[in-house]
């Protein structure tokens, strides 16, 4: 299986397409205010975000996107306006994140992890 696409719920499309095209998405289906759809720079996932007129406040989503210069480009988004939560930071499980919000209050991190993402020292053996 491929992770093909991530799909969230926006009271604001416009606000949502301003905000993922300043992350570096690439926007490739505009039927806002409905519904938009983005690419990824790399990679083949792609991320859908469709209108809704109320959104839970309480939320279990985490967008994660992977940035191979994380310091670099959290500097590049707080220099067009982007508010983060939190500065890169390195973490125990050999991650290096840090954190946002879209308009939308859906939680983002920015990360890197290279090779430790799919393959940890703690990786299972198969």
């Amino acid at each position: 299986m491929n992770l093909n696409q991530v799909a969230i719920y926006s009271t604001d499309v416009f606000a949502s397409v301003e905000f993922y095209q300043k992350l570096g998405l690439k926007l490739i289906v505009d039927s806002a205010p409905r519904y938009v759809r983005f690419e990824l720079p790399e990679g083949d996932a792609t991320l859908s975000v469709s209108y809704r007129d109320k959104i839970s406040p309480e939320s279990n989503i985490v967008l994660y996107f992977e940035c191979e210069n994380l310091d670099a480009r959290v500097e590049e988004l707080k220099q067009i306006g982007i508010e983060f939560e939190s500065e890169p930071q390195d973490q125990t499980w050999l991650w290096r994140e840090s954190y946002l919000k879209d308009p939308n209050d859906n939680r983002i991190c920015l990360f890197y992890a290279g090779e430790n993402r799919q393959n940890p020292p703690w990786r299972v053996k198969s």
